[in-house]
């Protein structure tokens, strides 16, 4: 039996056209197909006066069906959708609520007016996934509102609330009642009056020296991906062409940019993002524990910004902590981390901050349905908490540690419940950072599992299940870098000039940069921990900089700019002396090789992760590095860019890499070695 898309009915005169493909009504062929039949008996219908659009469920449309992405797209298509919507001789009303985005918005710009609840929210995401809105939004979008608003809409992706939308211009009402009433009255109105307005006709408001100006700020610094360029180009296209010419001239950049090695990448990276969460021997039915209430024990960096994100969630969360200075202090850099952004109103920050009960007591945390420990890198302290929670927790309760390196499963032998607890490992600023590690443990349960991946969704994180290792996946990885940092330091490379070639790559900052950032203490202690030496790393802490925190790192940084790094002669004289006592010879050293040395020694530790199982997928590893580590996403993740070098390429160069420094651990990992001897990649590119 055939699937329905489509159900019509009548208000009066006014045919309603409702979507229903669930869950949120993307615009795949067969809805497609429905609403261009529908239209189609209602144009011939002389009981029919007007039109109106309407989505069943959640939202209206949140644009186009995904599973059809890459390939050949069957009649009609949208373009053809909306040309019949303009050419109606009928009103044609949106009545528009929840999310809608992209081509849902591009349906509903294309109708005569659109009626939206007071919680709609708008939106055009495409230039997240490397694109343009390839069906007018270009056109109609300036047309609206404007060239300099629709470029900031178009560029940022982000959504705008239905208010805003309606005074932009955007939509032409507003309700606090149901859509589709007010919707079916204001076709009715149209269809008495015989007008039929369409964003097409209208001519671009504004001045284009506005667009120019808006456009010199999104291109004026460092460097300006295809996609947003592309964007600049349509939209001013709106302006200086007639209205199909400038369709025209949006659809052929939206062909060149689907076929973008960029835009390959973003795609693969939203894909990816939707499965990291899947766990592939999970039941379907199995279900998540409810979460009302968290405790986290620690109010340190990593402490508070957990806190903080379950407190944005409106989840009630008790913070622990040993000491009153330590609690105050913790409090206080969360009010503070409030207060700095300036976007929260005050009366929500003190909403938030309601949420978070302060104690001395870790007895308090027996009502929670999740604890989260957050304290020092150390296991002996880790599994003393861990005993304490084991005693006094609620049976049920999510025992959640946020260890970066640590083992999990020895971590829960504290306990009588291993199948309760887990690793989650935030990254920091742990408010700010999508990315959140899950680890499963061997003793992990699925309902255990199933309700950190529902809690991290929750709390706005983007969750990714790793297992037990040394660092897991993203740490793991980091070593390899920060290993190779540190050798091309002391074969000739100076701090700047890594971090120039990282950036040049596409990272925001180069991994000396962050360092400095993090604090080079920090990673002297886990050094220490594990008895590893690093010559320049030693030296520099030793001098005792560490990084921006007292303002002399592998940088030094001035009172007027504290942020801002600058080259010291002083730290290069370490690192010159550090390699003069191992006998090192310096040398010039080119960025396309420091690129190298940075990322082939990572892709071939993500390929040995994945042979042991620790990661389930390459894609699982791309979006730890893009969403915990700053790798570019228009690079998609080092295991897609794997596979656009060309998996023999990198095998090649760790073979000899390993030939000439004699370090085994940069011989290619079986599965890379053999995906190119058959001329395979990792299947990403």
């Amino acid at each position: 039996m055939s699937k329905t898309y489509v159900t019509t009915d009548r208000k009066g005169s006014v045919a309603v056209i409702r979507f229903d493909n669930p869950p949120v009504n993307a615009l795949g062929q067969g809805l497609r197909l429905g609403i261009a039949s529908a239209l189609k008996e209602a144009e011939t219908d002389a009981n029919v006066r007007a039109v109106v659009l309407v989505g069943y469920g959640r939202c209206f449309s949140a644009g186009a069906d995904i599973t059809e992405f890459g390939k050949p797209i069957q009649s009609p298509n949208l373009h053809d959708l909306i040309g019949t919507i303009e050419a109606s001789r009928k009103p044609v009303v949106a009545a528009i609520h929840g999310t809608t985005l992209g081509g849902g918005l591009e349906l509903a710009l294309a109708c005569h007016a659109r009626v939206a609840a007071k919680d709609a929210r708008l939106g055009l995401p495409e230039i997240k996934l490397g694109i343009l809105p390839g069906a007018g939004g270009t056109q109609r979008v300036p047309r609206l509102i404007g060239a300099e608003k629709a470029l900031k809409m178009i560029t940022s992706g982000d959504m705008m609330p239905a208010e805003d939308a309606r005074t932009a211009g955007l939509v032409d009402e507003v309700t606090s009642g149901d859509p589709l009433d007010a919707a079916a009255v204001r076709a009715e109105h149209l269809a008495a009056s015989g007008e039929l307005p369409r964003a097409r006709d209208k001519s671009v408001p504004g001045d284009k020296a506005d667009l120019d100006k808006a456009a010199a700020a999104l291109t004026g610094k460092g460097r300006v991906l295809r996609a947003v360029s592309a964007c600049i180009e349509a939209i001013k296209a709106a302006i200086e062409l007639p209205f199909d010419q400038g369709l025209k001239r949006e659809y052929e950049l939206f062909k060149e940019l689907v076929e973008s090695d960029e835009s390959k990448a973003q795609r693969h990276v939203f894909f990816a993002e939707r499965n990291a969460a899947k766990v592939a021997d999970m039941p379907a039915d199995t279900q998540a524990k409810p979460v009302a209430s968290a405790a986290v024990v620690g109010a340190g960096t990593m402490g508070g910004g957990i806190t903080m994100s379950f407190a944005n969630a409106g989840i009630p969360v008790t913070l622990i902590e040993t000491t009153d200075a330590a609690l105050k202090r913790g409090l206080d850099t969360i009010l503070a981390n409030y207060k700095r952004s300036g976007r929260t109103p005050q009366a929500e920050i003190d909403r938030r901050m309601s949420l978070i009960s302060p104690t001395l007591d870790i007895a308090k945390a027996a009502g929670a349905d999740i604890a989260i420990e957050a304290v020092f890198e150390e296991m002996e302290i880790k599994k003393e908490i861990f005993a304490k929670l084991d005693r006094i927790a609620k049976p049920g309760a999510v025992l959640a540690s946020n260890t970066s390196y640590l083992d999990i499963n020895e971590i829960a032998s504290q306990t009588k419940r291993p199948g309760e607890v887990l690793g989650m490992h935030f990254f920091s600023p742990a408010n700010v950072m999508k990315l959140l590690e899950i680890v499963r443990g061997k003793a992990t349960s699925q309902a255990t599992l199933a309700t950190a991946i529902a809690v991290g969704r929750k709390i706005g994180k983007v969750p990714v299940i790793v297992g037990v290792c040394d660092g897991f996946v993203g740490n793991r990885m980091l070593g390899q870098r920060l290993k190779a940092t540190e050798q091309l330091l002391l074969e000739g490379a100076l701090p700047h000039e890594i971090d120039a070639a990282a950036t040049s790559f596409g990272f925001a900052m180069g991994p000396l940069a962050v360092s400095d950032l993090a604090g080079l203490d920090i990673g002297m202690r886990a050094r220490r921990a594990r008895g590893v030496r690093a010559a320049v790393a030693d030296a520099i802490t030793d001098a005792g900089r560490y990084g921006q925190k007292n303002g002399r790192g592998y940088y030094r940084y001035d009172e007027a700019d504290k942020r801002k790094p600058i080259p010291d002669p002083e730290v290069e004289k370490i690192i010159v002396e550090a390699s003069e006592k191992l006998g090192i010879k310096r040398r010039s050293i080119g960025q396309e090789e420091i690129i190298e040395r940075l990322n082939y020694p990572m892709i071939n530790e993500g390929a040995k992760i994945l042979e042991e199982g620790i990661a389930q997928r390459p894609g699982d590893i791309d979006v730890i590095w893009v969403y915990g580590y700053g790798w570019p996403v228009w690079r998609g993740g080092p295991m897609h860019y794997a596979d656009q070098v060309g998996l023999k390429k990198i095998r090649d160069w760790l073979a000899e890499q390993a030939r000439k420094s004699g370090d085994a651990s940069l011989n290619p990992a079986p599965v890379l070695d053999r995906l190119a001897r058959e001329g395979r990649g990792f299947g990403l590119a």
